[in-house]
């Protein structure tokens, strides 16, 4: 599976200060249970990333229009 692979496992996410001064990203399904720390400045870096990822996306978006073949619109969209 792929990042743009769709899929039908849904998953809890949780995010967080630890009281070892880390940050949690705390991931759960009905199979799995994924805790991944990381130091602040870790953290950081990986919400530079999700900021870029989701200004791409939304530029992504903007090219595919609804209503134009391939485009699902408001009502397409998975959470």
């Amino acid at each position: 599976m792929g990042i743009n692979s769709e899929s039908d496992v849904a998953a809890n996410l949780q995010i967080g200060p630890t009281s070892l001064g880390m940050v949690r990203l705390y991931i759960a399904t009905e199979t799995v249970e994924l805790p991944l720390d990381f130091d602040p400045d870790e953290a950081e870096e990986i919400a530079e990333e999700l900021r870029a990822a989701a200004a791409r996306a939304r530029a992504m978006g903007e090219k595919a229009k609804p209503g134009e073949k391939g485009s699902p619109g408001k009502a397409g969209k998975r959470r």
